[in-house]
Order: C-alpha cells, then structure tokens, then sequence
C-alpha cells in the first residue's frame, strides 16, 4: 500500500492521465480470513486526513471501482471519503479496484441494462457494444493502453477484461513492493517500441 503513492507522482510525471491498481478481487475472498481483515485495515490507514491533503495537492482524483456491498463499513468509508474529497481533482485519476472482478463487473452491468430496457429507457434496437461499456465501474474513462503484471505472473486474473481488449501487456518479475519508477519506465520505454495497429495493417515505414 505504501507503494501506491509514489508509483502515481512517477505516473503523472510521465503524462499519464488514468492509473488503475488490482487491490483485491473478487476471489481473493477465499484467502484465510486473517490475511483478507488484515488487508482491509489499509484503505484506512493510506487514506488518512493527512494523506488526503496529498493527493489534493497533487490534483489526484481517487475512484473506486469495485463492489462495495461486501467491505467492511470502515474499510467503505475511508475509500469513499476520498472519492468526495478528490473528486474535482483533474491531474490524474486513480482507479482504486478493491473487491473488483471483471465478471462481476459485467454481471452487474447487464443488471443495469436489463432493467433499463424492462422500464423502457433502453430498447434493444439500441443495444450496442457502448451500451456495455457506458455501464462499466469504468464508463467515464478511456480503454486501457498498458497492463503492467508485477510478480513474474502472465495472466490476466480476471481484470478489466473487456477494458484490456486492445492494451499492450508488459509482465516483469519484480514484485509490487518493490516496483520503482525505473521499472516504470521501462515499461513506458518498452510502450512506445510497440506497434500498436487495432486490426489495421499499417505501413511502417511511414
């Protein structure tokens, strides 16, 4: 948690406008129940009324995507107390995904869907893959570019699956408490040698 806040600085150095980090999921649930109450001490903690002055210096606008029935009240609170107290930040926005899970996220989506077309506010005539999107926790940010994978892991554990649908994928083996802004960077580095095409053939020589 500690590493939050200065991967985000090292972020909005480089440009960067959307930084999402996988907190905890869905299934991570099923971890013994002393290891997930001690996880969800943190957001409290990270969140403090003295941290909170940080991050609205720094213009950080904190976003919660995720389910938010199951976390603990005090956990729920100190996460949407920062979302209220950065949210006309405009620097760079930070996806929080704490109990976040694709699957859920789509399954939750399509409740929101259904409903709108059973009270007539959506009709099937107009049923697009927006639709979708537009219901997404994630609906008032772009596509994802780039997925970093800490750890040595190559998959995708069940994040941001249809946001992922054109991103480059960078996996090192460092793990998170130990990624720096140099591992960043050569990230970004290795971003920007790649040839992004979305489906089209491009001339590279161009």
């Amino acid at each position: 948690m500690e590493n939050i806040y200065p991967t985000i600085l090292a972020a909005k150095s480089y440009g960067i406008k959307y930084i999402s980090m996988f907190c905890f999921s869905t299934e991570n649930w099923n971890r013994p129940l002393q290891e997930v109450n001690y996880l969800m001490q943190f957001p409290s903690e990270i969140f403090s009324k003295k941290e909170q002055e940080k991050y609205l210096q720094e213009g950080i606008k904190v976003v919660w995507i995720g389910r938010r029935s199951k976390v603990p009240l005090k956990t729920r609170k100190a996460i949407e107390e920062m979302e209220a107290k950065t949210k006309d930040a405009n620097q760079i926005t930070l996806h929080i995904a704490l109990d976040y899970g694709s699957f859920e996220e789509v399954e939750n989506c399509f409740k929101i869907v259904f409903n709108d077309i059973n009270s007539k506010k959506l009709s099937l005539d107009n049923f697009s893959i927006n639709t979708i999107l537009n219901n997404l926790y994630t609906k008032d940010t772009p596509q994802i570019d780039l997925l970093i994978r800490t750890g040595g892991e190559k998959r995708l554990s069940n994040f941001m699956l249809l946001q992922l649908a054109y991103a480059e994928l960078y996996f090192i083996n460092t793990y998170w408490p130990d990624f720096k802004e140099s591992d960043l960077k050569l990230a970004i580095q290795e971003y920007n040698n790649r040839n992004r095409r979305f489906g089209v053939i491009k001339d590279e020589k161009k």
